[in-house]
């Protein structure tokens, strides 16, 4: 693994006056030409001044590129809206590896209507590339689009029959199968001529686009007409077509008001990547979700982030597709810019806004809860593979330069309050899975910071490791006679690890690191992860290892990372929450079930603590006496 140069700054770096201050798009290349990164600025010498500052300043993601490249060229453009434009073309030119990448959800079917046939034919699909077809969802199941299509066609009946079916009865001039059952309203069923049908497919595309209610209206002032004049046979086709809109209509609920069309974005991120939940919404309605998988190689932020979403989602889009409201979780610096683009592209304004407020804000938090959920169901499905597992300890091997792959691995996090109540974590993998019951939680009295923690737990837990023969001392239990007797055992620790991992950055290592030394186990591997960059650090060394943002091992040492710190917090809680009761319980007079109720209706002791006598006392089963005596024992300290 190559580190990055300690020169000051890169070879290629432009001489002072010779970066325009225009806006424009600008291109780092490697040296054999490859684009490696896409981007645009409003003004090219401040941006790209950001790149060329001091090595050791840079982000460790940002100096892995820049290191990796040999020249960066910049095109000047006459406006911000040009260099959107500029940028996302660059971008699906040349693919760049720094730039985010997007994996959407291929598992979601669509409905689409192919328009460009001459009589067109709705269908399920998972194929977006059907030439000139108009397309809805995608819907979470492929039966939910079939009973869709069930509806719909009792409504506004089109061909669904195959194209050689068509062909056929065109031919023969006798109806198609489904157009003999009922199933296919196309001029293959006999019934209605190219052109009428037609007209059935605008009506149904206008429909399934917007909910559009005339047509719940129209029916209904054709069925009261047809029944005034005692045509009840069309009376009853009217009604059953009515029935089925309302059916329609009724499987996708209203959400927003009815002349609402917008998407919504809820994104979910952590330091590699990000998801993102595309809520479609049409006549108030939700009428499809669109699921994408970010990487991200750069640290870049929200409003970045939700920059190139936007990008992504609307570059290629027919007008039709872009809304009049995009709703998002936070403004990007240029969202006038990127909103002057959509009008362009859809020749009518477009707002861009953060929801705050209301029904709104509510869809965002679920279209958020829904990106959070597949966050994790993205990070964990590549852990529970086999194969995936098995690269990630052989990627690990060559990234740390071990000897052979660390089967086994223990990662150590320490949490505390305000440096006070300390506690450490220690989880365990085997053959990259969490071996839960090898878990173990430490209690740390007196420290300074936590590099002094991270030492004294190592140090306590490598003493294991010098007498292979003993077990933990057994934890006496009291039995009814009053005897003690051993009934639970902690588990054995002679087993050495391949791999030390602690949470935390180039210190905490360094501390991990003498604990390692004065136990005289310098045979054990060590390194750490820092949440905030993602940087793998190794003893001894000025900088990190940067693993790729596609990396199985960067997966395994993340959720390795997680695991230690969920543990860690669930034993500070236990332990707090063993701390708050027994410090209520010195009041005379207090239960158990009072202590639940009053920090339940407080939320914490430092809010009963605040909270006067009055206060106290409005809480059900409290009285003033004691009420004055909580209040007293609790300010007493």
């Amino acid at each position: 693994m190559s580190r990055p140069a300690s020169r000051p700054t890169v070879a290629y770096k432009p001489r002072p006056g010779e970066i325009p201050t225009n806006p424009g798009v600008y291109r780092f290349r490697d040296a054999s030409g490859r684009v490696l990164y896409v981007g645009k600025a409003k003004n090219l010498r401040a941006r790209l001044s950001n790149y060329f500052a001091p090595l050791h300043t840079l982000h460790e993601r940002t100096r892995r590129m820049v290191t990796s490249a040999a020249s960066v060229e910049w095109t000047v453009v006459s406006s911000d809206v040009d260099s959107l434009q500029l940028e996302y073309m660059w971008i699906k030119e040349f693919d760049p590896p720094f730039n985010v990448r997007y994996r959407d959800d291929k598992s979601y079917p669509f409905m689409a209507i192919t328009l460009g046939d001459e009589a067109p034919r709705v269908m399920v699909t998972r194929n977006r590339r059907i030439p000139g077809a108009k397309y809805f969802g995608p819907y979470p199941k492929v039966w939910a689009v079939h009973d869709t299509i069930d509806l719909m066609i009792k409504a506004f009946p089109i061909r669904t029959c195959s194209d050689a079916s068509y062909k056929k009865a065109m031919a023969t001039g006798r109806p198609c199968f489904p157009g003999q059952i009922g199933r296919c309203g196309g001029p293959c069923s006999m019934k209605v001529t190219i052109e009428e049908h037609r007209a059935i497919v605008d009506d149904f595309v206008a429909f399934m686009a917007g909910g559009d209610q005339r047509f719940a209206k129209e029916l209904n002032s054709r069925m009261r007409e047809a029944s005034a004049a005692m045509d009840y046979e069309a009376a009853a086709v009217y009604r059953d077509r009515l029935g089925a809109i309302d059916a329609v209509l009724s499987k996708s609920a209203l959400v927003l008001a009815a002349d609402t069309d917008a998407d919504l974005f809820g994104i979910a991120e952590d330091e590699l990547n990000a998801t993102v939940q595309q809520f479609v919404i049409r006549g108030g309605r939700v009428r499809g979700v669109r699921a994408t998988t970010i990487e991200k190689e750069l640290d870049i932020s929200g409003g970045e982030l939700v920059d190139q979403v936007l990008q992504r989602a609307y570059g290629d889009a027919a007008p039709a597709d872009i809304p009049r409201q995009v709703l998002v979780p936070s403004l990007p610096d240029d969202a006038g810019e990127l909103e002057e683009w959509l009008r362009e592209r859809r020749g009518k304004l477009v707002s861009i806004q953060v929801a705050q407020r209301g029904r709104k804000a509510d869809l965002l938090r679920t279209a958020t809860l829904n990106a959070q959920q597949a966050l994790i169901v993205h990070k964990t499905r590549r852990t529970s593979d086999y194969v995936a597992r098995s690269q990630a300890l052989t990627d690990l091997q060559e990234a740390l330069g071990l000897a052979e792959a660390p089967l086994r691995i223990e990662c150590f996090d320490v949490s505390h309050l305000g440096g006070t109540n300390v506690v450490a974590s220690m989880v365990v993998f085997e053959d990259g899975l969490p071996r839960k019951d090898q878990y173990r939680s430490f209690g740390v009295p007196e420290t300074t910071d936590d590099t002094d923690s991270i030492h004294q737990v190592l140090t306590r837990r490598l003493a294991y490791l010098d007498r292979p023969d003993e077990q933990d001392e057994p934890e006496p239990e009291p039995t009814e006679d009053g005897t003690v007797a051993t009934t639970r055992k902690r588990p054995r620790f002679a087993y050495p690890p391949q791999l030390l991992v602690v949470d935390g950055g180039k210190p905490q290592v360094e501390a991990a690191a003498r604990a390692l030394a004065d136990s005289g186990h310098d045979e054990i591997a060590l390194c750490g992860i820092a949440k905030r960059l993602e940087e793998v650090w190794l003893p001894g060394e000025e900088y990190p290892v940067i693993l790729p943002r596609t990396s199985e091992a960067l997966y395994l040492l993340q959720r390795l990372r997680d695991e230690a710190h969920r543990f860690a917090i669930t034993h500070q809680r236990r332990r707090r929450r063993r701390d708050i009761q027994s410090v209520l319980a010195e009041v005379p007079g207090l239960g158990d079930a009072r202590i639940k109720a009053l920090l339940r209706h407080f939320g914490s002791v430092a809010a009963l603590k605040h909270a006067s006598t009055e206060e106290i006392t409005e809480l059900p089963g409290v009285g003033p006496k004691l009420a004055a005596a909580i209040h007293a024992h609790l300010t007493s300290g």
